[in-house]
């Protein structure tokens, strides 16, 4: 069976069903090919920065995800071993402080996000095609893509293929190209839970106490995704069959109010943990092929910046196939310098966040209280902690220079 739509997109995750929403409502024929039948919790990000809002606007999908489950989040609250947690409380980072065009980052539902995205693409004229087997892909200026669908075999012949196959990526793999890869630095493991009604829907928290640092971020009706950092020496920490009481016991924490609520909620999903490392590639785009999200490499998940990645590489690349006739590896050109340095940039902050955060000794301690201190008084040292929220293009050079780094690492 042969069908020739302008774009073939293979994965219809966030990134890959982000951009045939933008494609679609431009007119072109999109077709996306998606393994999973239904979306399934994968613990997998869900906090949306203020700069990822504002891809979503310009990809025209905020509605689209706040309709899917969205959470306005207005505050980050940093409840640190180092800071009593009343003033902890009062002083918030504000994030439309940041970012005054949006009213806050989002918390989201991974599982709901992408098939509200998904359903939405379906409804701006994408065919979404569920359940597909392997995808084969013949790059060039006309390339061809072959899948099985219950036992039958089916090709596509279109003008662009885009790469939104995740992590794992076969669509990455069948061009030959590798990612490079920092080594883990330390070890995270995540769950979804609810039940935590108590805790203020506007406000995220994270903060360092004793060997673990942690992540709340909440959604409507009590449901919370929940993380811990945690040296690679004890990966095995939130494991066996009682890791979801015991990763929910390790928030009982002197810092953290709510603490004990948190500890009581319910779990609603599964608790998993991953090594938490960079990797990326300098070719995104190839004759006939580009990639986005994590095909093309992907951030510590430390700082958060997944889904606000995904957004803007489907941005990105929607910009070009809506105005430009030729799609070429030239005409990707832009998205491809551009997303180098913003993945470069992102390295270093989570690098940064990493040796601040989760460095579990008294030195760590005195070392982070010292940056704190030095976050009202110092552009440069509260650049590299806006960054995340504001966007990485909103930060000066010199914030990224290996002079700014070294400082604001020395102690004391």
């Amino acid at each position: 069976m042969g069908e020739t739509p302008d774009v073939v997109v293979v994965g219809g995750g966030i990134a890959g069903s982000a951009f045939a929403c933008a494609a679609a409502a431009c007119g072109l024929g999109v077709t996306v090919l998606e393994r999973q039948v239904a979306y399934r919790d994968k613990v997998r990000g869900e906090f949306m920065h203020a700069w990822g809002v504002v891809e979503s606007r310009r990809l025209g999908v905020e509605d689209v995800l706040l309709a899917g489950g969205g959470t306005w989040i207005t505050e980050i609250v940093g409840y640190d071993e180092t800071i009593p947690p009343a003033l902890a409380e009062k002083r918030p980072m504000v994030i439309p402080s940041v970012r005054p065009e949006v009213p806050g980052a989002m918390d989201l539902g991974h599982p709901q996000s992408c098939l509200a995205l998904a359903d939405s693409a379906e409804t701006r004229g994408a065919r979404i095609v569920r359940g597909v087997g392997d995808v084969l892909i013949d790059a060039g200026s006309s390339p061809t893509v072959r899948y099985e669908l219950d036992d039958v075999e089916h090709e596509l012949r279109c003008r662009l293929v885009v790469g939104a196959d995740g992590r794992a990526s076969s669509v990455r793999r069948q061009l030959g190209l590798t990612l490079e890869q920092t080594e883990p630095r330390i070890w995270g493991s995540g769950m979804l839970v609810e039940g935590l009604d108590e805790w203020p829907v506007h406000r995220c928290a994270g903060g360092t106490e004793g060997d673990l640092h942690y992540f709340v971020f909440p959604r409507a009706g009590g449901v919370a995704r929940l993380y811990q950092m945690y040296a690679l020496d004890q990966k095995a920490r939130f494991t066996g069959p009682d890791r979801q009481r015991a990763f929910l016991e390790s928030f009982r924490l002197e810092c953290l109010p709510l603490g004990d609520a948190i500890a009581e909620a319910a779990p609603a999903g599964p608790c998993a943990g991953y090594p938490m490392h960079d990797t990326w590639t300098d070719t995104v785009a190839v004759p006939g092929v580009v990639l986005i999200g994590d095909a093309a490499g992907y951030n510590d998940p430390i700082i958060g910046e997944g889904l606000s990645i995904a957004l803007r590489d489907a941005r990105s690349v929607s910009d070009v196939v809506s105005n430009e006739r030729e799609w070429s590896p030239d005409e990707f050109s832009a998205y491809a310098v551009e997303r180098r340095e913003r993945m470069r940039r992102l390295r270093l902050c989570a690098f940064l966040d990493t040796e601040l955060r989760c460095t579990f000794t008294p030195k760590g301690r005195e070392r982070r209280a010292s940056v704190f201190r030095r976050v009202a008084s110092d552009p440069l040292v509260a650049a590299t902690f806006v960054t995340a929220i504001a966007g990485p293009e909103t930060a000066p050079a010199e914030a990224f220079e290996p002079e700014n780094i070294n400082r604001l690492l020395a102690y004391p």
